[in-house]
């Protein structure tokens, strides 16, 4: 296998069913002992010193990005506009949240960490629990290599930016995360009905791998898929807001009028 081969992921790699096996169980554990090491390490750090190891991890996923459309883009000799678009727009929901994290970290919006934050963390529990790329191949060629380190990093980051107090998950801001998630759901409607290079980025559409996995009509599919996310969505600021809400509650408790 010569560099151009791996680079490129041409040479001949066998499909094999990789998932739970030593590579996939040894890659999770090695991502488990970095987000402990960086919050026992960094947390208590100054802004900066947390500044500079977001910025090491977004960095990394960002050095994957633009390598992998950078070798496709070599590797094409088609150059109209469907398949510009196809390399280089994120296009899975895993991609989406690579840029997110990356758009959060350039604007430093607790907003955009809070997003990005959940999004990123879903795609990786995802990945890990039920890898369908990556740990599929015999070899691991540069698109194998790609898959697991962005899920890898995808893991690391977001939890990270709750260890190392990035986030702050409050009721009273949640209609800005809620923009931000219309705003990438609104560009995955573009990427499937307009610019059509993608049939299903966040995995809602019928005929998708999951409904097939649990076998359900997709009607079914699609009130448990928006029941989920409420619910995992607002787990964050049940978590993270408890105060607020258990206060509140109080007020509401003490100011009840009494009957004599």
């Amino acid at each position: 296998m010569s560099f151009i081969d791996w680079i490129t992921s041409s040479y001949p790699n066998p499909s094999i069913d990789g998932r739970w096996g030593w590579l996939h169980i040894t890659v999770l554990i090695l991502c488990i002992a970095l987000i402990v090491a960086i919050a026992l390490i960094f947390r208590k750090r100054s802004e900066k010193s947390r500044r500079i190891i977001l910025w090491v991890l977004v960095g990394l996923i960002l050095l994957f990005e633009i390598a992998r459309r950078i070798i496709n883009l070599c590797k094409t000799d088609d150059y109209s506009f469907h398949n510009l678009m196809y390399i280089l727009l994120p296009r899975p929901w895993c991609a989406i949240s690579c840029w997110s994290l990356i758009i959060a970290a350039i604007f430093n919006k607790r907003f955009l960490y809070n997003v990005s934050c959940y999004t990123s963390l879903l795609c990786s529990l995802v990945f890990f629990a039920y890898p369908g790329v990556g740990f599929n191949n015999v070899y691991i060629l540069f698109e194998n290599l790609y898959s697991i380190a962005t899920h890898s990093l995808l893991l690391i980051t977001s939890i990270s930016l709750i260890t190392l107090k990035f986030t702050k998950f409050e009721y009273k801001t949640i209609w800005k995360e809620l923009i931000c998630l219309a705003v990438i759901l609104g560009y995955t409607f573009l990427e499937i009905f307009v610019l059509k290079i993608e049939s299903d980025p966040m995995y809602f559409m019928p005929g998708n791998d999951i409904t097939e996995i649990l076998n359900i009509p997709y009607a079914g599919f699609l009130v448990l898929y928006i029941l989920f996310m409420i619910i995992y969505i607002n787990a964050f600021y049940l978590i993270d807001d408890r105060k607020y809400i258990f206060k509140k509650r109080k007020n509401n408790l003490e100011n009840k009028p009494t009957n004599n």
